[in-house]
């Protein structure tokens, strides 16, 4: 089995050699010849190009004469410039014999008082916050062949179903079941409560 290379048509072949060689011909001309210098711009050009600048960004800038600068120091003008005291209206913040603004008294007092009106210090730390009512609902039951009871619970539009132990939702445990009630703790507050079942 020959491999076609696409050499059966002659004048397709040499075609391509002839674009070749032209091509690569072309690229050491230009390799060889460098770039050329360009042409010289006329004098003219420049101005015409500021004055174009000028009009579209506005009047040219102000020329300022250096012919009227005087170097020399004026000590006497110094001198004014350091004879400037600080007068203002109202306090002076620099100074040690300005007197500061007087502090207004509250309102109320801030600490609670009893009845008698003798302040209460807060003593100890703050109860701990009351855990929230554990939002399951225990709906039944049922007994397996094993003699170990089921729970059917439900939170929101999710039924779960656990033994005693098992841990429901993420976050409760599910404790001894009966058929009137079963105990559940919340493990977010180590809190138990026992649920009656409900209809």
């Amino acid at each position: 089995m020959a491999l076609a290379l696409g050499l059966e048509n002659k004048k397709k072949v040499a075609a391509v050699i002839v674009l070749f060689t032209v091509l690569i011909g072309f690229a050491i001309y230009m390799f060889f010849s460098g770039p050329s210098a360009p042409p010289p711009a006329p004098a003219a050009a420049p101005a015409a190009a500021a004055s174009d600048r000028t009009s579209a960004a506005g009047p040219p800038a102000q020329k300022i004469n250096d012919a009227g600068i005087d170097p020399a120091l004026h000590f006497d003008k110094l001198a004014a410039s350091e004879d400037v005291r600080y007068e203002g209206a109202g306090r002076n913040i620099f100074s040690p014999e300005s007197a500061p603004p007087p502090i207004e008294k509250p309102l109320a007092d801030g600490r609670l008082n009893t009845p008698g009106g003798n302040p209460v210090a807060q003593t100890g730390p703050p109860p701990p916050p009351k855990a929230p009512d554990i939002d399951l609902r225990y709906f039944g039951f049922e007994q397996g062949k094993d003699k170990a009871y089921r729970a059917f619970l439900i939170h929101g539009d999710d039924i779960f179903i656990a033994r005693s132990g098992e841990i429901v939702d993420h976050r409760y445990k599910v404790g001894a079941i009966r058929p009137l009630n079963v105990e559940v703790t919340d493990l977010s507050y180590n809190n138990t409560q026992t649920l009656p079942v409900t209809q």
